[in-house]
């Protein structure tokens, strides 16, 4: 399913980019 993949792609991609903004700015957490 060409459409799962998608979607799994665009979540692993915002989880990336969560954890490194995590490690960026750590004072928020």
């Amino acid at each position: 399913m060409i459409v799962f993949n998608v979607i799994a792609f665009v979540l692993g991609v915002a989880a990336l980019g969560y954890l490194v903004y995590a490690l960026v700015r750590p004072e928020r957490f």
